[in-house]
């Protein structure tokens, strides 16, 4: 038989269970409301703020410009136009006409630069000159003709220049180092200034 003492402590026992339930069930409503308000708010904000499309970001806008290469006969340069990444770095922009040479004409024309050739990096430096720095494939693999050399030479030159207002001369790097020439017939120690007497009467091509 339970005293009154035994009774009362069990009522208090009882009263704690429940009163812990109680606050066991409140924090699990409470923390369900939490977390349904968070989700709410997460979707308010996306529904507000739509999520950057990071592809769209990376699509820039193109231009328009004229790269050089020969004409058939391989005495003269010519114009093809072609649509490159716009840049409004000096650098970077050289970078997209270069790479256009080197991914040749698309209509017709002499490509200037042998398949294989790299382009490592384009600087600017003295405010004015660019550095185009080749892969070592530029000398390995260059046909070697003084005609050939003066093709390389002034297709980059005149397609960098005509195309980035701000460079007006340009240095030939091979894997970040001068070299005294491509092929041994022009010096490449010195930066070049375009030459336009070599350019024919333009020939409107789209690529």
């Amino acid at each position: 038989m339970t005293t009154k003492r035994q009774r009362r402590a069990e009522n208090i026992k009882e009263k704690k269970i429940k009163k812990s339930t109680k606050i066991l069930y409140l924090s699990v409503i409470l923390g369900g409301a939490f977390i349904l308000l968070v989700l709410f708010f997460i979707t308010l904000f996306n529904l507000v703020f739509p999520p950057v499309d990071m592809d769209a970001m990376k699509k820039k806008e193109r231009q328009v410009v004229k790269i050089y290469f020969s004409d058939p006969q391989e005495r003269f340069l010519m114009p093809e136009k072609r649509y490159v990444i716009k840049e409004n770095d000096a650098a970077a922009q050289a970078k997209e006409i270069v790479k256009a040479i080197l991914d040749g004409s698309k209509t017709g024309l002499v490509n200037t630069y042998p398949a294989g050739v790299g382009l490592r990096d384009v600087k600017v430096v003295d405010v004015d000159t660019a550095l185009v720095n080749f892969s070592k494939n530029l000398i390995k693999l260059h046909q070697g003709s003084s005609t050939a050399e003066m093709a390389s030479i002034y297709s980059l030159t005149n397609s960098i220049t005509q195309n980035v207002p701000t460079i007006k001369k340009v240095k030939i790097l091979v894997e970040g180092k001068e070299v005294s020439s491509i092929k041994g017939h022009v010096s490449t120690q010195k930066a070049f200034r375009p030459d336009l007497e070599l350019i024919v009467a333009e020939k409107e091509k789209n690529s």
